[in-house]
């Protein structure tokens, strides 16, 4: 059995487990297993990470927080991404960033609609949004700061070909997740060419790296503000942005992943 999300699956593995106590679980684990239910909620949660033969993290910092009897059982798998531009345009028209995201809470959306607020009038910079709203609540937010903010434009979901036009349009993208696993928006972007601007916790670290120059701490509008400012006025700040996510690039191939995963299984 192949799970994704300990705590969801946590009835599924133990179902499993019972009619077929000899046959391995791989478990994938979800942003919110490792940051969030294995505290509020961590009898399920632990539970099936208990079960699982094998487990499978999607960013280089999830072993931190896998329970330390648990560790060996542990393999980073990080999400590919291919495929996606063939010719990156970005606009001339303003500095586009993009946020790809869906508007829920743990994703801190309109962070960057946020910052650009802070912005000088001068200043080209504009925030593309797209992604779902999960309650009316984060709709009506979107649609309140679209009026407020002329920087701001919420287009709500959209095909895959739609983010990828976006991408091709784009300076940069922001993540400004409260936390995450392993965003693959973060593959996809690297894999594009197209420089980052994260906020600073495991998941994104996890798979930017330690050292990498485009972070801000999570939720600080002002210090986001100030790398929108470096985006248009500093193209040293956007070169060093673009050879460090090329660096990472190779990591989200998709012959890279399969490898992984074909090694994990031939383990069994």
């Amino acid at each position: 059995m192949v799970a994704v999300h300990a705590w969801r699956s946590a009835a599924a593995i133990e179902r499993f487990k019972a009619k077929c106590p000899d046959r391995p679980v791989i478990l994938q684990l979800s942003g919110t297993d490792i940051y969030q239910y294995i505290k509020t909620d961590p009898v399920p949660t632990l539970r099936s990470m208990v079960l699982a033969d094998r487990l499978v993290g999607l960013n280089d910092l999830a072993g931190r927080v896998v329970p330390k009897r648990l560790r060996p059982r542990l393999s980073v798998i990080h999400q590919s991404a291919t495929g996606l531009l063939r010719h990156r345009r970005p606009s001339t028209r303003a500095v586009i960033v993009s946020v790809i995201s869906h508007l829920r809470d743990v994703k801190d959306p309109l962070r960057a609609a946020e910052a650009a607020r802070l912005l000088p009038v001068e200043c080209r910079v504009r925030i593309e949004h797209v992604g779902r709203a999960y309650t009316s609540e984060w709709a009506a937010r979107a649609e309140i700061e679209m009026d407020a903010n002329p920087r701001y434009l919420w287009r709500g979901d959209v095909s895959s070909a739609a983010v990828r036009r976006l991408l091709a349009r784009s300076h940069a993208m922001v993540i400004s997740s409260l936390s995450e696993g392993g965003a693959n928006v973060i593959s996809e972007a690297a894999v594009a060419g197209v420089p980052i601007l994260a906020s600073r916790m495991d998941g994104n670290v996890g798979l930017l790296g330690i050292d990498y120059p485009g972070y801000f701490p999570v939720g600080d509008t002002d210090v986001l503000s100030g790398l929108l400012r470096k985006l248009e006025r500093e193209p040293r700040f956007v070169s060093r942005l673009s050879e460090a996510v090329a660096r990472r690039a190779p990591l989200f191939r998709p012959k890279r992943e399969l490898a992984a995963w074909r090694r994990l299984l031939a383990g069994l």
